[in-house]
């Protein structure tokens, strides 16, 4: 295995982690601000307020994107098998 193998291997890796923890971290992100916003106006500061809706977003992204995300780590994982296969010879 070359060098220019194992760095174009280690760039998809980064690139699937991004687009695999992505989404949800966005959601995660805007849903947290919202919420921050909200005990902000109304002076609720209770710290266990934001892992519900937080939680409720995540699984909201994950039932509308999980078919697109199954669908690129799949050929994610298929294109690695087959530079395995190519750089063992």
């Amino acid at each position: 295995m070359t060098q220019e193998g194992i760095i174009a291997v280690g760039q998809q890796a980064i690139l699937m982690m991004l687009l695999m923890a992505g989404p949800l971290l966005l959601a995660s992100l805007v849903v947290g601000l919202l919420v921050s916003i909200f005990q902000a106006v109304t002076q609720v500061n209770e710290m266990t307020l934001t892992f519900v809706p937080k939680i409720a977003a995540m699984v909201l992204v994950l039932i509308v994107l999980g078919p697109w995300m199954l669908q690129v780590f799949g050929g994610y994982t298929a294109s690695v098998f087959t530079s395995i296969a190519a750089f063992s010879r």
